[in-house]
């Protein structure tokens, strides 16, 4: 019924993914967005609303339909009872995650951050001037988790107000559970800490675990906003939409301001592609998940057979983790680009001895990534 095994061609469409090895004999895995075509019900409902044509403006708050979208969506899949006026618009979550970093700090305060994490996130509280605070992802019985006394430590410093958390977690891929979820809260609310929760890979859930939204949470109902998206999950990123939800009306006033005059309405396209993925879609997204657990088990199961590599399962997200400390090499991004395949640098989530990889593509494509690394 849906083909996620068809290899698209990207050449003509100067996706950023591809644009980086072009002309060269190296596949990318390193952006985060899929070589799946986005569902037919996103596809049609773009191709009835650009031929109207017209295009002027929007107001997103006022494109009651995508609200309605959201809100069913979220009382859908995590059974939280949203209202629309918590829900406000962004073009990106990248985008969203620096306006809390201006709207929850003051210019001496810093940021809480964990680490290994994706590039922009990384980069929020320099990109402020914030000082910045790192919490270790560990292990702990072969799950990565977050190192709670090191954010017990860092939420206690007289200076860290905010903590950008991303969960499921980018690039590790796990879900945080209730219990996790919980003690977070007690210690941002504990030590007056701000919740800005990334969930952008949260429909992408892969084991049988329960992604928990932080805002669902009554501990952190009132001191939280949490940043969702249909990008990752029906492949639209490049429509640049996504939304915060912000039950505190005061913390959602902050957050508005703190974009005042520089951020963006979000895309009458991007609305529309939002509304339709989240109305529309729900067939074409299980058969998704279908595609991406097996990818990952395949996947999972190669790199931990191929000398030098290794790594853990995600529970959630299509990308992968990959430790490659044990090849002993000093580049281990060279170590892959002279293999023909161009992952994400470990480097730039703050661990150059890993790389992630992209899962998120047809079999056969996968099959060559695996083939190439294993020469």
């Amino acid at each position: 019924m849906f083909n996620f095994d068809k290899i698209p061609d990207r050449s003509a469409t100067h996706a950023f993914k591809w644009e980086r090895y072009k002309g060269k004999d190296i596949i990318p895995t390193w952006v985060a967005d899929t070589e799946f075509s986005s569902p037919q019900g996103v596809i049609d409902s773009l191709v009835t609303r650009s031929q109207h044509g017209l295009f002027g403006y929007t107001l997103p708050s006022e494109y009651t339909p995508a609200v309605e979208a959201v809100v069913a969506w979220c009382k859908q899949q995590y059974a939280w009872d949203v209202s629309p006026e918590w829900v406000v618009w962004t073009p990106g979550v990248v985008p969203a995650f620096n306006m809390a970093s201006k709207a929850f700090t003051e210019d001496n305060e810093g940021i809480i951050v964990q680490t290994p994490n994706y590039p922009p996130l990384l980069a929020a509280p320099q990109i402020n001037q914030r000082e910045r605070f790192d919490v270790p992802t560990i292990l702990v019985n072969g799950r990565w988790t977050l190192d709670f006394e090191a954010l017990e430590k860092h939420a206690a410093h007289p200076k860290a107000s905010l903590f950008i958390m991303c969960n499921p977690m980018n690039p590790v891929g796990t879900v945080l559970t209730e219990q996790e979820l919980s003690r977070v809260a007690d210690i941002c609310n504990k030590h007056g800490v701000t919740l800005c929760s990334d969930e952008i890979h949260c429909d992408l859930v892969l084991d049988d675990v329960t992604h928990i939204p932080a805002g669902k949470l009554p501990a952190l109902s009132d001191n939280s906003i949490t940043l969702m998206a249909a990008s990752k999950t029906f492949n639209v990123a490049g429509l640049g939409t996504s939304f915060a939800i912000i039950p505190n009306a005061v913390q959602r006033r902050k957050f508005v301001k703190a974009g005042a005059g520089i951020v963006p309405w979000v895309t009458v396209m991007g609305l529309v592609a939002t509304e339709a993925a989240f109305t529309l879609c729900d067939e074409w997204l299980n058969a998704q998940l279908d595609y991406l657990r097996a990818n990952r088990d395949y996947l999972v199961n190669a790199i931990n057979n191929i000398n030098g590599l290794s790594c853990i399962a995600p529970e959630a997200t299509f990308l992968l983790w990959v430790d490659a400390s044990g090849l002993n090499v000093s580049d281990t991004q060279k170590w892959a680009e002279s293999k023909g395949v161009g992952p994400s640098p470990g480097r730039d989530f703050g661990s150059p001895d890993f790389f992630r990889i992209n899962y998120g593509c047809p079999r056969s494509m996968l099959e060559d990534i695996v083939s190439r690394l294993s020469s």
